[in-house]
């Protein structure tokens, strides 16, 4: 299989290219064919590769397929080599495969949009963007793909670019983003500075050589890195793109928060993790990140009130969970919850999707409810992916990586007490907000006209997603309770094993705890939304929890902060500057030339008199000249 790596990146960049230049011409259906198409035929070999490779046809962990020479100066060779090994057969079957089921439910989604072979264009892109960067063998290729996936990002955000909210939106992410890309360019640069390489396989075989554990230089890297991850991954402070993100279209929702974008920062701390093992102070504060962000996105998910929003800071949030999966060095437990979270959180926004066409594009959820009836198979989907974003004990794949994170975020080596208290607080306020979203949307009385319900192209993904977004957890169980580790087991070839701190109480204690705070959670959502929702009501009246709920629903006023501190001062010092001495030189030039074209203007006024006597002056001046010289 390693000869056909290169078709796995290479069919949706050729879907795009087809889409970009003959799209117009094109029907609906070759559009859908294509666009779908390039995606599938990418997912079956994405299966076929991870198949052979754990059949142990290879002889080896890695393949790599090199295919030319990009470009080579006196000390940097930089090739379009593809590399990949279990950590990077992980993201390119998530990409792929659920990026596959977005484009079967896009295609039939879209139909109705006059820019639907754009539409296909950018998706086909985005995915080929996300194969590149985790698939490239050097920094310089990942760099590449990383851009790419920001350039798209931008595209989708603002695809109806026709309102002026979505361009902002668009313009937002595009500009917040480039501030963590800024520092993972350093953070490249200096690596090449330090170890004369950007081949990934050699910086991490030079790095613990190079660099003493703890150096200020690997620690400067390390922390460059990550503000690279932090701002693709949309975490505090730069997480206030991702909840306008939701500007776009609800496929390119589910694509930018399950399988590519916001997931970027995660594999390349998971990638680069031996230099972030030689930084304890970077491994502390990804976890610290982490931390912060589960808790403070989580509070935002709790009070917001469009479907869509919800989900978005439940995506910061889970990618919260990640970062501090990281931070403690339990490496497969977070990229195990990147797996399982793939499957659910694209399950929720589609099914979304759904549920927002049917009431005509209703987004407003206490404008929802009573649709359990009017779409048992939405509504059962929803639940499952809810359930396994609660991570309610045992029967979602939710649970059995979250269980994972929260006993390392106590126990693993670079754990404490106050990561394992964050994780559950975060537990609980997720736990709340999937019972809110699930009560409130398809329980009670029906509050909008609906529509036609979805067709199979819609449900059938929703179905594959709900099946996987239960079982999928089934191949990483605790380890007091089953002896089955198969997601670690395929990841030791590439990350380190997780070490533990003595001191720590049983694991079976601390799941005891997760499981009473997750149900807790869901209880509490049930109580408040359903059973008796005058609480709320008397809440809401009061002063406190009015001003709580005000300053959640904003998102911690960080846009509010950003515009105080960055936009308006940049704003002011531009308008300063406005009229400095250079804008001044380019406006001299520009009132020269608008005054010697009117000189100009004046000698053409049409009077034969005036023409016949400049040629004479002309003769004149002419043969005075010549009588001079």
């Amino acid at each position: 299989m390693q000869q056909y790596l290169f078709l796995i990146p290479v069919l949706p960049l050729a879907g795009f290219l087809l889409l970009a230049l003959a799209g117009k011409t094109m029907s609906k259906r070759a559009i859908a064919f294509t666009g779908t198409g390039s995606v599938c035929v990418a997912a079956l070999i994405a299966i076929l590769l991870c198949t052979d490779y754990l059949s142990g046809n290879s002889g080896n962990a890695v393949y790599i397929q090199s295919l030319w020479q990009w470009f080579q100066t006196a000390e940097l060779a930089v090739g379009l080599t593809l590399r990949v090994d279990a950590l990077s057969l992980v993201f390119i079957f998530i990409i792929t495969f659920v990026g596959a089921l977005i484009h079967v439910f896009a295609s039939a989604y879209m139909r109705a949009d006059r820019d639907y072979a754009r539409f296909f264009a950018c998706m086909n892109l985005f995915v080929a963007s996300m194969l590149v960067l985790v698939m490239a063998d050097n920094l310089v290729l990942l760099y590449l793909g990383w851009e790419g996936v920001g350039m798209c990002s931008y595209l989708l955000i603002g695809f109806w670019y026709e309102t002026a909210a979505n361009c902002r939106a668009a313009n937002k992410a595009f500009i917040i983003t480039r501030i963590g890309d800024t520092a993972l360019i350093i953070g490249i640069f200096l690596l090449f500075r330090e170890l004369g390489s950007l081949q990934i396989p050699a910086i991490l075989d030079q790095a613990p050589q190079r660099f003493s554990s703890g150096s200020g230089a690997i620690t400067t890297i390390a922390l460059l890195l990550l503000a690279g991850g932090m701002g693709k991954s949309a975490q505090v402070p730069l997480q206030t793109w991702l909840p306008d993100a939701m500007a776009g279209p609800t496929p390119v929702s589910a694509l930018i928060h399950a399988a590519t974008m916001v997931t970027a920062g995660v594999y390349l701390i998971a990638r680069m993790h031996t230099i972030f093992l030689l930084s304890p102070l970077a491994m502390t504060v990804t976890a610290a990140i982490g931390s912060i962000t589960l808790i403070v996105a989580g509070c935002s998910a709790m009070v917001q009130t469009d479907i869509k929003r919800i989900l978005a800071y439940s995506t910061i949030s889970q990618i919260g969970y990640m970062f501090l999966a990281l931070g403690v060095g339990a490496w497969s437990a977070a990229i195990f919850h990147f797996f399982t979270h793939a499957f659910f959180k694209a399950l929720l926004f589609l099914a979304a999707g759904v549920v927002i066409e049917y009431l005509h594009h209703e987004q407003d959820i206490f404008r929802m409810g009573g649709l359990k009836k009017q779409l048992p198979l939405v509504y059962y989907c929803f639940l499952a992916g809810a359930g396994s974003l609660a991570a309610v004990p045992l029967i979602s794949a939710g649970f059995y990586s979250k269980d994972a994170i929260l006993w390392y975020a106590y126990s693993a080596a670079g754990g404490n007490a106050i990561f394992w208290i964050a994780g559950l607080v975060g537990a609980f306020i997720t736990a709340f907000y999937s019972a809110r979203l699930v009560v409130v949307v398809f329980w009670g009385d029906r509050k909008t006209p609906v529509g036609s319900p979805p067709g199979r192209t819609m449900t059938i993904p929703l179905v594959i997603l709900a099946f996987l977004s239960i079982t999928a957890g089934f191949i990483e169980w605790p380890h007091n309770l089953l002896n089955v580790h198969l997601f670690s087991e395929w990841l030791g070839t590439v990350l380190p094993a997780t070490s533990l701190r003595g001191g720590h109480p049983p694991e079976f204690i601390l799941q005891i705890v997760a499981v009473v705070i997750t149900l807790s959670g869901i209880c509490t959502g049930y109580y408040l939304y359903f059973r008796n929702t005058a609480v709320l009501a008397q809440w809401k009246s009061s002063r406190f929890p009015a001003a709580a709920r005000e300053f959640f629903f904003s998102g911690w006023k960080f846009d509010a902060l950003y515009n105080h501190l960055v936009v308006r001062p940049f704003l002011f010092l531009t308008g300063i500057n406005k009229r400095d001495v250079f804008d001044r030189l380019s406006d001299g030039i520009v009132t020269f030339s608008k005054q010697f074209n009117r000189s100009l203007s004046f000698s053409q006024n049409g009077s034969l008199r005036w023409y016949v006597a400049g040629v004479l002056i002309g003769i004149l001046f002419i043969i005075t000249i010549q009588l001079i010289l």
